[in-house]
């Protein structure tokens, strides 16, 4: 079965559009914004990037805590070249989304070639899943790796079809697998995880049918990853003396309360924001999909590599819950697992769906299924846009907020400790301390032992605190070292029953100055 190759088509056109529309619709309903925090660390460094040529999140001091270089730069491109920063991110929003529609729907295509319209229906549930367009309107690199997924389930899937055997042909294919896999690396550190996958059970089944062909390829592709990636490794080993950025470790240990849970717990707790979308419904259609695939085996392994993308789904999820089962946003660790699985599971539902057509309470129950899907994506799709609306208000209530009363009120030689750094950093840029260690990693060993963090912070002569309440060492808005100055009054976040961003003069004798 060879895999479908076509070029552009009108469906392209028509998936272009209904990602055009889907994210205008989130960020229009939103007024603007960014639903994280974390969207407006993004900025800053693309925005440093671009005008000083330094990797920084203050301006002159080198740090890693980007977790995506590869966005860092696409964004600083949208500096260096003067366009609007909103509209340029969420451009990328766009493009990545639409892309990942667009092989979403090939990927389908493959798995049922005789179904006509199958890629439009594969690439829509991809575009129109709300997790995605949040993800794609967010300002974030989750949409841009969740592209660089099905970019490389694409790719490996294509080994299967009868392609040239010509050894240089092998070796470039393998080439653009390892580009591909770097990319995604270099976008999220995860991206080694499938890529890895890909090559395993390419190994097992041998999709090239020799193992001289398939050495080709694997040689191909270990040659392009290192290339490719060897500035990645470069510049966290200039910044950090690692591999990765600061961004693993201070996750980890700020996080790692949450391992305290047994694993079953975890893995429920990450399972859970997921569970509300559209994808719930595509369950029994992957079920019956991976039953289909698996029973073929015997007589051809090379059919395991069509399941990949649920090992994926699934293995990504796990993985979370083994080592940073942070499940808060929306999953958003974890969204990248979906539109691998929303591929698996349009094409098994449309299976399950004709054959249900073979009795009468098959076709009731397809039909009810069938239903069910369509008015799920209508319905999460336009919660989604409320959702999306509700985060980004809080943004800018909260953190945006704050960051202009601290541009307009405390001078930027007075040290500021701060936990959430990414809109302080965009809107009143100046030295500060990260109670996150994102851009101060010397707390990562202490970042939840409050005495040390008290300590430090007078050692470094911090003068203002920004923090919610549980961001205080030792959660405690009573601790005589603070001493409040400005709260924000928002009203989302108190209504999400949150609480409002308070910013605090601190005192290391107990006395609070005269206000």
């Amino acid at each position: 079965m060879k895999f479908v190759t076509k070029r552009f088509q009108q469906n392209d056109i028509i998936l272009l559009i209904a990602a055009i529309l889907a994210v205008a619709l989130y960020v229009l309903t939103a007024n603007g914004g960014f639903p994280l925090d974390d969207s407006w660390i993004h900025q800053v460094y693309g925005r440093n990037l671009a005008e000083t040529g330094m990797w920084a999140f203050v301006p002159g001091v080198p740090s890693a805590a980007s977790t995506s270089p590869m966005y860092t730069v696409l964004l600083a491109i949208g500096y260096k070249v003067g366009i609007s920063f909103k509209l340029w991110t969420y451009t990328l929003g766009i493009v990545a989304l639409w892309v990942a529609g667009m092989l979403g729907g090939r990927m389908t295509e493959r798995l049922l070639p005789d179904q006509k319209v199958v890629r439009l229906y594969g690439g829509l549930s991809i575009i129109f899943a709300w997790h995605l367009v949040w993800a794609a309107a967010s300002g974030m690199e989750t949409m841009l790796f969740s592209m660089w997924t099905i970019v490389l389930l694409y790719v490996g899937w294509r080994e299967l079809d009868e392609r040239s055997q010509n050894a240089r042909d092998v070796v470039l294919r393998g080439g653009v697998f390892g580009v591909a896999a770097a990319f995604a690396t270099i976008t999220r550190p995860e991206g080694v995880a499938l890529a890895g996958l890909i090559g395993l059970i390419s190994l097992v089944v041998q999709p090239q049918k020799s193992w001289k062909l398939f050495a080709m390829w694997g040689i191909g592709a270990a040659i392009a990853f290192l290339l490719a990636i060897s500035p990645y490794f470069a510049l966290n080993l200039h910044l950090t003396g690692g591999l990765l950025p600061d961004t693993a470790a201070a996750k980890q240990a700020e996080n790692a309360p949450l391992l305290l849970d047994s694993y079953p717990t975890r893995l429920m707790s990450m399972l859970l924001p997921l569970v509300a979308g559209v994808q719930i419904f595509f369950v029994p259609g992957v079920i019956y999909l991976i039953v289909q695939q698996l029973r073929p085996l015997r007589q051809d392994k090379r059919g395991l590599l069509l399941i990949v993308p649920v090992l994926w789904s699934l293995g990504l999820i796990a993985l979370y819950a083994a080592r940073l089962p942070a499940y808060y946003q929306h999953g958003r660790y974890v969204i990248p697992a979906l539109p691998a699985f929303i591929v698996i599971g349009v094409a098994g539902t449309i299976q399950l769906i004709m054959v249900g057509r073979k009795s009468v309470a098959g076709r009731v129950l397809t039909r009810s299924l069938a239903i069910s899907l369509l008015l799920a994506l209508a319905f999460f799709f336009f919660q989604g846009a409320g959702v999306y609306a509700r985060d980004v208000r809080i943004i800018d209530e909260e953190m945006v907020a704050s960051a202009h009363w601290i541009k307009d009120h405390i001078p930027p030689d007075e040290m500021l400790a701060i936990h959430d750094i990414g809109a302080v950093g965009y809107f009143a840029p100046r030295p500060i301390l990260d109670l996150a260690g994102l851009v101060s990693p010397e707390i990562i060993p202490f970042i939840l032992d409050k005495d040390q963090l008290w300590q430090w912070l007078q050692q470094r002569n911090a003068r203002y605190l920004m923090a919610f309440p549980d961001q205080i060492p030792g959660d405690d808005i009573h601790d005589p070292h603070l001493c409040p100055v400005f709260t924000t009054g928002g009203q989302a976040s108190i209504q999400s029953g949150g609480p409002n961003m308070t910013i605090y003069q601190l005192t290391w004798n107990g006395i609070c100055p005269n206000p």
